[in-house]
């Protein structure tokens, strides 16, 4: 991968690592109670890249096809967060998400609205509980499914610079002790990471006090 710019502070980094934690937990906690059935979702790091960078870590992490969900938000910052499956696990999390009650056919047919449901419960707890820390409204869409490589998930629409961002959050997906590994992407122009920064360094003020906001 190249070596990109520096896009947050250690100490910005550090927070929204906080914010992402509780996030992810609350998400899961949702994704548990639809499911009926243990789950568990840890965020093991948290990293912002540069729209290329973000086509080149993924082309090195996973050789295969993709599969993602994703929902466009609106409000004090915007972009599109996405779910992200390497295509062959997106599978597994149907017959996990199902408990695997339906026969392989069935699973093929029900693959997209399954993947959805799943995609608009984690990202829609993901962002609700980030805006509402915040202390800022976000607006979702509609959940949609995506397939292709890095570089057609990492596009916003045909007129989208290189400038972009990609928060990428690792994820270990475990529901019925199927283990299904996956990333959670956040892509926004500079313009809303401008926003966002704001936001965190006026959480931080919150939670540890100015002078901690004051080396943001």
């Amino acid at each position: 991968m190249t070596e990109g710019r520096i896009y947050l502070s250690e100490l910005e980094v550090d927070a929204l690592t906080e914010l992402v934690n509780i996030c992810v937990s609350r998400a899961a906690a949702s994704l548990r109670q639809m499911v009926g059935r243990q789950v568990f979702l840890s965020v093991p790091s948290v990293e912002v890249v540069g729209r290329a960078d973000a086509v080149n870590l993924m082309a090195e992490r996973e050789t295969g096809g993709l599969v993602a969900v994703r929902q466009d938000f609106d409000g004090a910052f915007a972009g599109r967060a996405l779910l992200i499956f390497p295509e062959a696990n997106s599978m597994a999390l149907v017959q996990a998400v199902t408990g695997g009650e339906l026969s392989d056919a069935d699973m093929r047919e029900f693959e997209d609205e399954a993947l959805a449901e799943t995609g608009n419960v984690v990202l829609n707890n993901c962002l609700a509980t980030m805006a509402n820390m915040l202390q800022r409204p976000l607006e979702m869409s509609l959940p949609g499914v995506m397939r292709g490589e890095g570089a057609r998930l990492f596009q916003l629409d045909e007129a989208a610079t290189a400038d972009g961002v990609v928060l990428f959050l690792y994820i270990n997906f475990a529901i019925s002790e199927r283990d299904i590994r996956g990333y959670i992407a956040v892509l926004m122009d500079l313009s809303s990471l401008d926003s966002l920064k704001t936001l965190i360094a006026e959480f931080i003020a919150r939670v540890v006090g100015p002078s901690a906001a004051a080396e943001v």
